[in-house]
């Protein structure tokens, strides 16, 4: 139950989705030959990260050159990516949602196509594009070469694919070591969670978008770009990752006992009719803070508050089923 409610607030929301399912290739889709050359980039931090030789042989298999390379900091894997743009065909994220957007830079600067081999803990943007958790599976769908274009969300000028938010998340991101994730999965956010929440207080903050400006005491304020969060919440009941727009909720509860009745509705997307629960559609807006506070963009924290929150669509070329 805990996880359920805990996990909803690492992210944000997002504007009505006619779902990803319904989105449709690109006009002319075509196979990537089988001499094409991808850069694997694996992160032995990740939850399954042990299966970094799996995922290329995966992709091997699959009749895909590869090239593997080991991920190391964020400025790291866009040098790596821009060095060798002009060698591969697609970058291969193979770890969780923090790996994936630890590509995002380099893949804005070249323009390659991602590809994904979910092996993180929440695999949460591999979820919204319905991509298989299966290595094999998953390694067919990026040699089979179907596209489609997907929305970044940008705070600060840092990438989000999911969500990025401020508050309770923040918190947890702050906790939530790569070894509880490793030991525990997804029962990680749980186990931390409880703990947050049993010195969680609210905060007071102004949100400020192109037709208002609001002064809220809030315990969580979130911003989705995707469908997917924190190991399978959704944003919200209609988001799609392909909309144009970013959604925002803000937790304004009295108490945090409050979220064990939000818990079942964070699961489908539908906490925006709880009255606790302020929601807006948007594609720019700026959230400010009487002192900074960190701002967590898809489980890693990147950046401060004053904190504006953009919408890139169609910015990132990603293969999917």
């Amino acid at each position: 139950m805990i996880a359920s409610f805990i996990d909803p607030l690492v992210s944000t929301v997002c504007e009505p989705d006619v779902g990803f399912m319904r989105t449709k290739p690109s006009p002319d889709p075509s196979l990537i030959p089988k001499s094409r050359h991808v850069l694997l980039i694996a992160n032995p931090k990740s939850r399954n990260g042990s299966k970094g030789a799996e995922a290329e042989q995966a992709l091997r298999d699959a009749g895909l050159s590869v090239q593997p390379i080991a991920a190391g900091s964020r400025h790291d894997v866009v040098a790596l990516i821009r060095a060798n743009a002009g060698h591969i065909d697609a970058v291969i994220a193979a770890g969780g949602d923090g790996t994936v957007n630890a590509v995002a830079e380099g893949l804005l600067e070249t323009g390659l196509p991602l590809g994904i081999l979910p092996l993180g803990t929440a695999n949460d943007l591999a979820r919204t594009l319905a991509i298989p958790t299966d290595l094999n599976a998953a390694a067919r769908v990026i040699a089979a070469g179907h596209e489609t274009r997907i929305d970044l969300g940008t705070v600060n000028g840092h990438p989000f694919f999911n969500v990025a938010s401020i508050g309770l998340s923040a918190d947890l991101a702050h906790a939530l070591t790569p070894q509880r994730k490793r030991r525990f999965g997804r029962f990680a956010y749980a186990l931390t969670g409880f703990q947050i929440l049993l010195t969680a207080r609210p905060f007071r903050a102004l949100i400020a978008t192109q037709s208002a400006v609001t002064r809220v005491k809030t315990m969580q304020i979130a911003v989705g770009n995707g469908r997917y969060y924190g190991g399978g919440m959704a944003v919200e009941s209609g988001a799609t990752i392909t909309d144009g727009k970013l959604d925002l909720y803000s937790l304004e509860l009295g108490g945090v006992w409050k979220l064990l009745f939000l818990a079942r509705s964070f699961r489908n997307g539908a906490h925006g009719l709880w009255q606790e629960v302020r929601t807006e559609k948007c594609v720019t807006f700026e959230v400010r803070t009487r002192l900074p506070r960190a701002v967590n963009t898809d489980g890693d924290l990147t950046t401060f508050t004053p904190a504006r929150f953009e919408i890139r669509p169609k910015a990132v070329r990603v293969f999917v089923p």
